[in-house]
């Protein structure tokens, strides 16, 4: 079966049924006419987008309902639980099983109406399709901790932005095998330059696969993290939303979603969990790609 399947979401039915905005309107925020035309076509006829990104007749629906679900988790201070997902997404093609980059036209949504807009992806893979989207943006910042090396083989430490947007991307590179400490020493060593944008609203791509159950990736990042983060985002952001990205064991990623999403409502923790450690070897790796990341944006911000 296919990693992004129905599946994923079937443990939340018990959620009240919604009504979303029509997301068609907004695509063209950020994608190409030809592309959209593309999607329907391949969504109409069940083709592959590409090798990683297969579609069906529903698949347009749902992704044009995923990016309605975002802009109204935005305008509510919610979290949008769907799919398919959407941080691979470029404006003029499909990557990572992602048709459409909810998290990108929302944030553009918000941009053109002169908000500075802080993206938090948390995702266990770059979203190279938002950092593209907005690599030469000073009012959109991009911040992902993501392993590498790892798909999509890129969002290392020379990435930080181009012509008025340098500076404005922030990517933690982590080694495979990277755990709690390193993934949450990653989001406290680059918190102080996300506050010093000061954003009016922080977009976070919410993915889960950094896992130490998940699938695709090899972190072992335990529940726990996602707790602190949604608790350490609400503290530091009070606007604030999030959208669905990866996370692919459908088990762990309800209780991933549950853990986050009681870190913001600064809720108990929902279940009981061992925070999981790092070895000497992944330590060091982290340690030099930090120090470098810290070095090439030291001109930009104030680093600590």
């Amino acid at each position: 079966m296919h990693p992004e399947n129905p599946k994923r979401l079937e443990n939340f039915t018990h959620l009240p049924n919604e009504t979303f905005p029509d997301g068609t309107p907004f695509l063209s925020l950020i994608h190409t006419s030809e592309y959209i035309q593309k999607v329907k076509e391949s969504c109409t006829s069940g083709t592959y987008l590409d090798q990683d990104t297969k579609t069906s007749p529903g698949s347009f629906q749902a992704a044009t309902q995923a990016v309605g679900a975002t802009l109204k988790a935005a305008e509510n201070g919610d979290f949008a639980l769907v799919r398919p997902p959407g941080h691979h997404a470029y404006p003029d093609r499909a990557s990572g099983f992602c048709l459409f980059n909810n998290v990108a036209i929302t944030a553009e949504y918000y941009r053109r109406q002169g908000k500075k807009v802080l993206i938090m992806d948390f995702d266990g893979h770059l979203g190279d399709g938002t950092e593209a989207i907005f690599y030469d943006s000073n009012e959109v910042m991009y911040w992902s901790i993501h392993q590498y090396p790892a798909f999509p083989g890129h969002g290392f430490i020379d990435e930080i932005g181009d012509g008025d947007g340098k500076g404005f991307t922030l990517n933690s590179p982590l080694p495979p095998g990277s755990a709690d400490d390193i993934f949450w020493d990653a989001f406290e060593s680059l918190l102080p330059i996300a506050r010093q944008f000061e954003p009016d609203i922080v977009a976070v791509s919410a993915g889960f696969d950094a896992h130490q159950y998940d699938l695709l990736l090899d972190l072992k990042v335990s529940n726990k993290v996602y707790y602190k983060i949604g608790k350490a985002l609400i503290a530091n952001f009070p606007r604030l939303f999030a959208t669905l990205e990866g996370g692919y064991n459908v088990n762990v990623l309800e209780q991933g979603i549950h853990c986050f999403m009681a870190g913001v409502n600064n809720q108990p923790i929902p279940y009981e969990i061992t925070e999981t450690c790092s070895g000497l070897r992944e330590w060091e790796t982290y340690e030099i790609n930090l120090n470098a990341v810290l070095g090439k944006l030291q001109p930009y911000w104030s680093i600590r």
